[in-house]
């Protein structure tokens, strides 16, 4: 019996400490969110304006040409890229196997033609055990997202897409919908479709109605915004996978934690129990010494 209730007692005392790890791991998880959150709408007004003064040029300029443009249609085979944003260690319910489930099936068969470029050791790790090959890592952009790192990797996927070495470029991601929802997502990063940038702008009721004078020409401002527009994008979607993994880190804690408090409730009953029916037993073996006596 008592041997019992040391193995009780012990078995209470451990999962205490993994709910106390459980629920700091809520609150930094918590807080890392936000904070990621207040630094990308910090520089939100910058980007926007970025892609509102990009959708004023084509508005009024119908021949105004990019290379980021360019769809290559006649091209067959066509080269694709794919920046993968994982975490780097596990702990967040299915956040990492549902964008790489999502990946996988975009690929297909294209498997020879598909460039992959990966945030995060938990996708690389994926990737390589599947055979694939990892053309960049980005490790250290999964914990800290900055505008300095999306600058770094546009810079990488502009080089590759100038040099004609990828046609298409696609970032999946995961968005957080709501704190109970997440939602892997695939998005074309290039060639920029016009059509969608032009939408986009009108949707948020932004586009400028007045002609501005570009100087020194529309042409070369546009070269110069669309690698800005890119990095917002990039830098985005960073902030946006890493407050969803986040969220699921947070939620997985929570869990946790509650799956910890039902057994503690379960192990307090049993080992109650126990010191009840030890007690009861001490009891009685004084009763019958005592009657032994007499």
């Amino acid at each position: 019996m008592a041997n019992n209730m040391r193995e009780i007692k012990s078995r209470i005392k451990s999962i205490n400490q993994m709910r106390q790890i459980t629920k700091a791991m809520k609150l930094i998880s918590a807080s890392k969110l936000k904070k990621a959150r207040t630094q990308l709408e910090e520089t939100l007004p910058y980007f926007n304006k970025v892609r509102e003064t990009i959708a004023d040029i084509l508005a009024h300029s119908a021949e105004v040409e990019s290379r980021f443009f360019d769809i290559r249609k006649e091209k067959e085979g066509k080269k694709k890229a794919y920046i993968v944003m994982t975490g780097d260690k596990g702990l967040a319910g299915g956040y990492n196997s549902n964008i790489l489930k999502l990946t996988e099936r975009e690929i297909g068969d294209n498997k020879e033609n598909a460039l992959l470029l990966v945030a995060g050791t938990t996708g690389r790790s994926y990737f390589t055990r599947k055979g694939y090959h990892v053309h960049t890592e980005f490790d250290y952009a999964v914990q800290n997202p900055t505008v300095f790192r999306a600058r770094e990797i546009t810079e990488i996927i502009l080089d590759l897409y100038n040099k004609q070495e990828v046609d298409e470029v696609y970032i999946a991601y995961t968005q957080m919908i709501s704190a109970i929802s997440l939602e892997p997502r695939l998005l074309k990063l290039l060639p920029i479709e016009i059509s969608a940038l032009r939408e986009d702008v009108k949707a948020d009721e932004i586009v400028l109605d007045q002609k501005f004078k570009y100087e020194p020409s529309e042409q070369e401002v546009l070269d110069v915004l669309i690698p800005k527009y890119i990095k917002g994008i990039m830098y985005g979607t960073f902030v946006e996978a890493f407050t969803s993994e986040q969220n699921a880190r947070m939620t997985a804690m929570d869990n946790a934690t509650k799956n910890a408090d039902e057994m503690l409730q379960k192990l307090n009953l049993y080992y109650n129990r126990a010191r009840q029916a030890a007690i009861t037993q001490e009891i009685s073996e004084i009763i019958g010494g005592a009657s032994a006596l007499k």
